[in-house]
């Protein structure tokens, strides 16, 4: 004899059954995206299987995605399938550009060079001896700090080159999953 259940445990068990379906349709919208070698995305994994992003950051689901998306770091990216790499003619324009740029900058310094050339030996003609030597260790101290400056911004640019190309890639990423999203719309919609 089975029991007569109030409409509240009706509705609570609708709604389990309901993530139920929702949490392995999102499970297996990632296991395809890899398949096909898609980037797996939170954002496009909601897409593709119509969840609110809620859902994709919801545990057990997030594990799922991160798991994927960590095996995918070690792939190459299909850049070249979806247009994105750039052509022998972009890098060639690239490189002369930066060929010209530094020859301007070798210029500039070495105009800057001879004009601090010229204005430390007037400033040594005025200066005694005497306070010559605590000049120089001035200018020494002056320019370690400089030295330590320039290290520091290398290496601040250098992390930002290293984000600019994750953000460059997670931008391709995005556009080949939207160019597929508005394929699959059109072919679905035609």
């Amino acid at each position: 004899m089975t029991t007569k259940r109030t409409p509240k445990e009706v509705l609570a068990e609708s709604r389990r059954r309901d993530s139920r379906e929702k949490r392995a349709k999102v499970l297996a919208v990632v296991d395809e995206m890899a398949a096909r070698g898609d980037v797996v995305t939170f954002a496009a994994v909601a897409k593709a299987a119509r969840v609110s992003n809620w859902l994709v950051y919801a545990e057990g689901v997030r594990e799922h995605i991160e798991a994927t998306r960590k095996r995918q770091e070690g792939q190459p990216r299909r850049k070249a399938q979806a247009g994105l790499s750039p052509s022998a003619a972009s890098l060639a324009t690239d490189l002369e550009l930066s060929k010209q740029q530094v020859s301007a900058l070798r210029g500039e310094r070495d105009q800057l060079k001879a004009a601090l050339q010229r204005q430390l030996g007037h400033q040594l003609d005025q200066v005694g001896t005497a306070n010559l030597t605590a000049r120089v260790n001035e200018l020494t101290r002056q320019q370690e700090e400089v030295m330590a400056e320039r290290d520091v911004l290398r290496r601040e640019k250098a992390e930002l080159e290293e984000r600019l190309a994750e953000a460059e890639d997670d931008l391709a990423a995005a556009r080949s999953s939207l160019r597929r999203m508005i394929r699959t719309e059109n072919a679905t919609g035609s």
